[in-house]
């Protein structure tokens, strides 16, 4: 990690020692290890403290890890267009502990916070509008945890001749295929057409 961001690193945690839990380099990257109930007071100082400025959110995401006591961590991904930096939050929770929501401070965590909840069932205390977003009303799950099966559900399609939606079982149409990693001009077994063109007479004596 960059000096420049480590010393950030060290900035973070020594304004907010017991809100900021450990402060890790990942890959080259500065990761801040949060309280969960303390996000709101984090995000909002990352965004408003003069040395950090990281006011615009990226993206929000869940993590799904079944063998751990808490289950889930919830990733912030932030940017500083004026410092230049990144810096990812993460905090952790379980399926039944709500975390705190940052729409007042990033209006734009509202969907973001409805993916999360849609696709892990994480659930966010104080959101205006928690409900799902890429899942149709009625779908029972959630897709993106690792213990979602693979079939037993049903997919949501409009039929042209009902002329309306339509509910039917889950079907895989496609087979499994079993892949070799070739790339395509190791793999290919035929000449495509014009490559006869490349191979030259050998020279007569």
């Amino acid at each position: 990690m960059e000096q420049t961001l480590y010393d950030l690193g060290e900035h973070i945690h020594g304004a907010l020692p017991d809100e900021v839990l450990s402060v890790l380099d990942e890959g080259g990257e500065l990761v801040l290890y949060v309280k969960t109930e303390s996000i709101v007071r984090v995000l909002n100082f990352l965004r408003d403290d003069s040395a950090c400025r990281f006011k615009v959110l990226i993206d929000i995401c869940g993590v799904d890890y079944p063998e751990r006591p808490k289950r889930f961590e919830v990733v912030y991904q932030l940017l500083s267009i004026a410092q230049n930096h990144r810096v990812r939050v993460k905090v952790e929770t379980d399926e039944s502990t709500p975390v705190p929501s940052v729409t007042g401070i990033h209006s734009t965590a509202g969907w973001f916070e409805r993916e999360v909840w849609d696709m892990f069932g994480i659930m966010f205390s104080d959101h205006p509008d928690l409900r799902r977003i890429l899942t149709d009303y009625g779908f029972e799950g959630y897709p993106l945890r690792k213990d979602f099966p693979l079939t037993g559900f049903v997919e949501l399609r409009y039929d042209d001749e009902l002329k309306r939606v339509v509910y039917e079982p889950v079907k895989l149409s496609q087979e499994y295929r079993s892949f070799d990693f070739l790339s395509p001009w190791e793999g290919l077994q035929h000449i495509l057409p014009g490559d006869e063109k490349a191979d030259t007479p050998e020279e007569k004596s």
